[in-house]
């Protein structure tokens, strides 16, 4: 028996879109039928990708998102959701990093990691959750999605990237208390968490001498392709993923496990 993934009529908002892992996200939660809000605060590249995304016979749009900002993330939800309609999928996808030893990270370090990747992602969720629990209310038959994106430094320590392990490592946390609460709403909160994966931003560094050391002593010693996480965010986007709640995937190739 087979299954297909179709996302028709549901409405996705994919964080840190423009460029990157979620660039990819959305092109695919779009080609599986889904009707995408593109977010972040580069929107010139969004339209960009929106364009793509149309070009190839999806449906998208575009919303300005600083989610370091706290009116931001709230006015950007409200903004897709005129724009789109309700959120039934959030892909809370927005990340940084620094590399650099413990002792040399600076409290404007740790900020603009955490910020961004907890603290951000935090309200994201809590901000879309909210609105998902009020029409959960009305139709209790009603299935939502919200898909963090960890890493599988969240899952073991990485030497110089320290406060980004920290990060995605309260990331891993927070999906799961997410779940314990809102699961009852019909809300399913799961993370995924990628290994090193190469995209435009990173693709230079991989080819370098210091990124073939990286490869080198890695499980399998290869990087992912982007498209490596399709299979996995379709299903934890659509409905058969119902029975799955509070589950912390790797997709790492064996690096969180050596």
């Amino acid at each position: 028996m087979g299954i297909e993934v179709n996302l028709e009529g549901k409405i996705a908002l994919v964080t840190g879109a423009s460029s990157g892992l979620g660039a990819r996200f959305a092109k695919v939660l779009a080609k599986g039928g889904a009707q995408v809000v593109l977010a972040s605060r580069r929107t010139e590249r969004l339209k960009e990708l929106r364009a793509e995304i149309e070009a190839d016979g999806g449906a998208a749009h575009v919303v300005a998102l600083d989610v370091t900002d706290y009116g931001s993330i709230k006015a950007a939800i409200a903004h897709a959701e005129t724009e789109a309609g309700p959120i039934d999928i959030l892909v809370n996808n927005s990340g940084v990093s620094t590399t650099q030893r413990l002792v040399d990270v600076t409290p404007d370090d740790y900020a603009f990691v955490m910020d961004t990747n907890q603290r951000g992602a935090f309200f994201v969720a809590q901000e879309t959750a909210k609105r998902m629990i009020a029409r959960a209310k009305g139709d209790p038959r009603l299935q939502h999605r919200i898909i963090n994106i960890a890493s599988a430094a969240g899952l073991k320590a990485v030497p110089q990237i320290g406060i980004y392990c920290m990060s995605k490592a309260a990331v891993v946390h927070m999906t799961k208390s997410m779940a314990v609460e809102w699961g009852r709403h019909g809300i399913n909160v799961n993370a995924i968490c990628p290994g090193y994966i190469s995209t435009e931003i990173n693709a230079d560094f991989f080819e370098s001498e210091q990124g073939k050391q990286l490869i080198g002593i890695l499980p399998r010693k290869r990087v992912g392709q982007p498209e490596y996480l399709d299979g996995l965010l379709l299903l934890l986007a659509s409905d058969e993923s119902q029975f799955i709640n509070g589950a912390i995937m790797a997709a790492d190739d064996g690096m969180s496990v050596q």
